[in-house]
C-alpha cells in the first residue's frame, strides 16, 4: 500500500510537467483556469476490524457541496484540487456486547466530520470539441474533526490518513467560458478509531482498523478562465 501512494505520487507530480516539456507551442491558446462546484454524494464503502466486541462498521452516505480549482499545463493535462467537507454518522453493526454484560446488537457511535483535500492529476481527450471526458488519479489528505461520541460511549477519536483517488468524468461546453460536468471518484482511506467505553467497562478501550473507501457522485458546473 505505502509504495502504491509513491507511485501515485511521483504519477501526479511528474507526468504533468513532462507533458508541459513536450507541448508548450499552444500555451497561449487555452485558457489555463478553470473551476467548478458540484452537488456530491458521499457514498461509503465501508468495513472493520473491530477489537474487544467485534462486529462491523456502518457510516452513512452524505451529501455535500464541493469546490475544485483546476490548472492546465497544456490543453490535455491539468492538477485539480478538490475541496468539500461532509459529516457521517457511525455506528457498529451486529456488535458481541457480552464483555459489558449484553448481546448483539448495534452500537452508536455519534457521527464525525471528513475535510478530504484531494490533489489529481489529469489527461483530458477530445479538447477541441464540446464533450471532454478525461480520467485522473492523485493523492488525499483525509482530516477528522467535530467527532461526537454519541449517547452510549465516553469518547471516540479517529486518526488523520493519507490515501490515494482515482476519477473519471466530463465536462460538457456550453460555450468557450461555461460548462456543465459529471464525475466520480473512489478515495481509499484507512484510519485507525478508538472508543473510550470506560463509562460501561472499567478501562474497556475498543480499537479498530477502519476502511472508509468512499465513492464520491458529483454534477455541477463551472467556468473558465
Amino acid at each position: 500500500m505505502k509504495s502504491l501512494k509513491i507511485c501515485v505520487l511521483a504519477l501526479l507530480v511528474g507526468l504533468p510537467f513532462a507533458a508541459v516539456a513536450q507541448d508548450t507551442k499552444n500555451e497561449d491558446s487555452f485558457k489555463h483556469w478553470q473551476v467548478r462546484l458540484r452537488g456530491v454524494a458521499v457514498v461509503p464503502d465501508e468495513s472493520a476490524s473491530i477489537g474487544a466486541i467485534g462486529g462491523d462498521v456502518d457510516i452513512s452516505t452524505a451529501f455535500i457541496p464541493e469546490l475544485d480549482f483546476t490548472y492546465f499545463f497544456t490543453p490535455n493535462w491539468s492538477a485539480e484540487l478538490i475541496l468539500g467537507t461532509a459529516k457521517h454518522d457511525v455506528k457498529t453493526v451486529k456488535s458481541d456486547l457480552s464483555p459489558i454484560g449484553g448481546g448483539t446488537a448495534d452500537v452508536d457511535l455519534g457521527s464525525v466530520w471528513l475535510l478530504p483535500p484531494t490533489l489529481t492529476a489529469q489527461y483530458h481527450f477530445n479538447v477541441d470539441k464540446p464533450f471532454r471526458p478525461y480520467l485522473g488519479a492523485g493523492v488525499n489528505y483525509t482530516i477528522f474533526y467535530g467527532a461526537d461520541e454519541g449517547s452510549v460511549v465516553k469518547d471516540v477519536s479517529y486518526s488523520n490518513a493519507l490515501g490515494f483517488a482515482f476519477q473519471a468524468g466530463f465536462d460538457y461546453m456550453i460555450n468557450d467560458k461555461f460548462f456543465v460536468n459529471a464525475d466520480v471518484k473512489k478515495i481509499f482511506l484507512n484510519t485507525d478509531v478508538t472508543v473510550d467505553a470506560s463509562n460501561l467497562a472499567v478501562g474497556l478501550s475498543i480499537p479498530a482498523d477502519v476502511d472508509i473507501n468512499p465513492w464520491l457522485f458529483g454534477f455541477g458546473v463551472g467556468m473558465k478562465f
